[in-house]
């Protein structure tokens, strides 16, 4: 696996349906990931960490905005790759991180995700409803109410879902399982789906190549944007994901369970949701806190 220029195009693919980058944006990561390619012969995709080693070094002249968007470009390449089983491992963590704040993740509110949700009640409401419509069901249940991955909804196998299990088994990054909670509407949704498609298909979510894409399931999600009235810029499987984690942090989780949930590795990448939350903790301390509670004006 050394064909990096088709393995660029593909990212790039992702990359654009994703977050709807601009032709500027995906100019930009093809050019960081086209020098690293020729820095390593052309082989950028196969490299390990003394390999991404070399091309941080190569960096060091430059300001920090640009090795740190290098780094972006790269880390998310690889990562890609790691979602999509072409690695088995990430060792984007030999890359430079400069000093350079972390972007928070975009959240929906409640309103949103009910705007979302109502127009979707619509749809199951014709009838005959489409099945294309049921399969959307399922899908958007799976996204904020179980806070799947892009990558672990679309590998779904049919046999992650029994009827006597309220959760589901999932591959995440690196190959690894985790049970993950499934409502009731969402197994609901999910059990409608099931009896419109093939049992012998392998997949929950199947196509004609195998299982749905990626690609098309952004552009499922953004469709309902649109129709819901939501810049679609703004929604996408991962927004949903985000949502999902912020709204059980604002509904009283801790992050240790948020962390299982989500299939965090390290805690410290399920942190940055502590922002999100800032006025419960204020509350929190106001109310709870002796310093809180007593009049300080005596």
């Amino acid at each position: 696996m050394n064909d990096d220029p088709a393995l660029f195009e593909r990212f790039l693919e992702m990359l654009a349906a994703e977050s709807g980058a601009s032709p500027n944006t995906l100019s930009a990561y093809r050019s960081d990931l086209e020098q690293a390619s020729r820095r390593l012969g052309g082989k950028l995709a196969i490299a390990g960490r003394e390999e991404l080693k070399q091309v941080g070094q190569h960096w060091s002249g430059l300001k920090n905005s640009s090795v740190a968007r290098k780094s972006s470009s790269l880390r998310r390449f690889f990562g890609f790759l790691l979602e999509e089983g072409f690695r088995d491992e990430d060792p984007s963590d030999a890359l430079p991180r400069p000093g350079i704040s972390r972007n928070l993740p975009k959240v929906l509110s409640h309103e949103e995700i009910a705007n979302l949700f109502s127009i979707l009640k619509e749809k199951l409401e014709f009838d005959p409803v489409k099945p294309s419509d049921v399969r959307l069901s399922a899908l958007l249940e799976l996204l904020y109410g179980s806070g799947l991955r892009a990558s672990e909804l679309v590998t779904l196998e049919r046999r992650s879902l029994a009827i006597d299990r309220q959760y589901l088994i999932v591959k995440g990054k690196g190959g690894k399982e985790r049970l993950v909670p499934i409502s009731d509407q969402a197994r609901h949704s999910v059990r409608l789906w099931v009896s419109l498609t093939d049992p012998q298909e392998k997949y929950l979510f199947p196509s004609r190549k195998g299982h749905i894409s990626r690609v098309r399931l952004f552009q499922i999600i953004k469709e309902l944007a649109v129709q819901a009235g939501i810049n679609p810029g703004k929604v996408s499987p991962h927004v949903l994901r985000h949502a999902f984690a912020t709204h059980l942090l604002e509904g009283g989780a801790d992050l240790r369970s948020l962390q299982t949930l989500l299939g965090h590795t390290d805690i410290s990448t399920t942190q940055i949701y502590t922002h999100v939350d800032s006025a419960r903790l204020v509350e929190l301390v106001n109310d709870r806190h002796p310093l809180g509670r007593r009049n300080l004006s005596r």
